[in-house]
């Protein structure tokens, strides 16, 4: 049972879709996703996929062997009484945020299994990083699915689900906090003297190639930091602000407050 049916089909139900398309994990024709009357996203998802976009849970769900759960995380409880019968003995893949196992097994009580997994948002030109918890050990098979479903967003981890808001704090959030980065790049660049045009652009590319030094090599981030480091150099003129101000500390406690707040979410 190689079909997958998608409850909701937002920003990452379509990355994964194109994903397991464009990876030739799946075919259009082993995919569809649950339509509303009200709002036409999973109409249009099929529409630019070749998916099939059905109103009907019983329609949806006939010969599925996996449902990915990418509705909203508030829209958890408001899930249609029958799911619990209809996802009998399917693979139950979440990846909404601050839901927990045991929550999800409330839901979905004869699912073979439920496996709940933070993405992130690069997953969406698929070059994401997503961690996954399950509710109980995995059959080869189901560990293989995952790991083409999910993989579809880019890499993919597994951790314990106590690790789970660590990773919505780091990964989950991480993101925006390196969009922060660069906005800060670019408008200081703009303070030095450049024009913003300029500074956006140097700003990005030296994210991106420093990120991909990063991650090719060997070396430990600090590390890469001293070889661009001379004493008493440009670069170590800017370090030693950095240290100042306690950069390292700032982005622990963004960290920690981000992971704080999700353990608070998946008490709800």
């Amino acid at each position: 049972m190689n079909h997958i049916s998608f409850l909701g089909a937002g920003r990452m139900a379509s990355a994964i879709v194109t994903g397991l398309i464009n990876k030739g994990a799946r075919t259009p024709a082993q995919i569809a996703c649950l339509g509303s009357a009200t709002d036409t996203t999973a109409a249009d998802l099929a529409a630019r996929t070749g998916i099939a976009a059905t109103n009907n849970l019983e329609t949806l769900l006939a010969g599925a062997g996996t449902v990915v759960l990418a509705c909203k995380p508030q829209q958890l409880a408001q899930l249609d009484a029958s799911l619990a019968e209809l996802t009998r003995g399917k693979l139950i893949i979440s990846i909404l945020a601050g839901k927990r196992l045991a929550r999800l097994a409330q839901t979905f009580p004869n699912a073979r299994n439920i496996v709940r997994a933070m993405p992130n948002t690069p997953g969406q030109i698929g070059a994401g990083v997503t961690a996954w918890a399950s509710l109980s050990s995995l059959a080869e098979t189901d560990r293989a699915n995952i790991d083409q479903v999910l993989g579809s967003l880019g890499r993919v981890v597994a951790v314990e689900e106590t690790q789970l808001d660590a990773v919505t704090g780091l990964s989950g959030s991480g993101p925006a906090y390196v969009f922060e980065f660069a906005a800060a790049l670019r408008d200081a660049g703009v303070a030095a003297g450049l024009d913003r045009d300029s500074a956006k652009q140097l700003a990005i590319e030296t994210l991106l190639g420093s990120a991909k030094l990063l991650a090719q090599g060997s070396e430990e981030a600090e590390t890469l930091r001293d070889q661009v480091t001379s004493p008493n150099g440009t670069t170590y003129a800017g370090l030693q602000r950095m240290a100042a101000r306690d950069f390292r500390g700032i982005i622990k406690e963004t960290v920690l407050a981000a992971t704080a707040r999700s353990e608070e979410l998946s008490r709800d």
